[in-house]
């Protein structure tokens, strides 16, 4: 799986996947679109980068339109996972990152969820870096994210 960014265009991303089919034949790796960084917010978004309208509205044009180009999904917050799947549908992977535990700081990350609720809201990889990669004890930071996943699996 690697990733491009869905503001490189259809015709960017088309050649993403194009070139992923050649390189990789049947066993291509798939290919997802970033949508908006989980470190921008809306005033972020509109002020400073000059793109205005809702975060959510935005995330969901680039999700649709890295759909038509052929991608296999996107990575994007977990608080547009729902907006997303509603307007790409079920086979469409859904990467989040974003995704902070109860227990870390969030960072300079503002569109957040703890893993539990990113899983339940339909995300197909959750993506958890500096909590484990900055912790004293990154296998034991790990585990005690799986086993938070896990008992929001069976509190469902």
């Amino acid at each position: 799986m690697f990733n491009v960014h869905a503001l490189g265009g259809e015709e960017m991303m088309r050649a993403a996947v194009e070139g992923a089919e050649q390189a990789g034949g049947a066993n291509r790796p798939q290919v997802i679109g970033v949508t908006l960084l989980t470190s921008i917010d809306q005033p972020t978004m509109n002020r400073e980068l000059g793109i205005h309208g809702a975060v959510e509205t935005h995330v969901v044009h680039l999700a649709r339109l890295a759909q038509q180009a052929g991608l296999d999904g996107v990575v994007c917050s977990p608080q547009e996972i729902a907006a997303v799947r509603a307007a790409c549908g079920d086979g469409f992977l859904i990467v989040t990152p974003g995704v902070r535990p109860a227990w870390a700081a969030r960072g300079d990350q503002r569109r957040v969820m703890t893993p539990a609720e990113a899983i339940a809201a339909g995300a197909d990889y959750i993506v958890v870096g500096r909590p484990i990669t900055h912790a004293s004890h990154p296998a034991a930071a790990a585990a005690r994210v799986v086993s938070e996943c896990m008992e929001g699996v069976r509190s469902e």
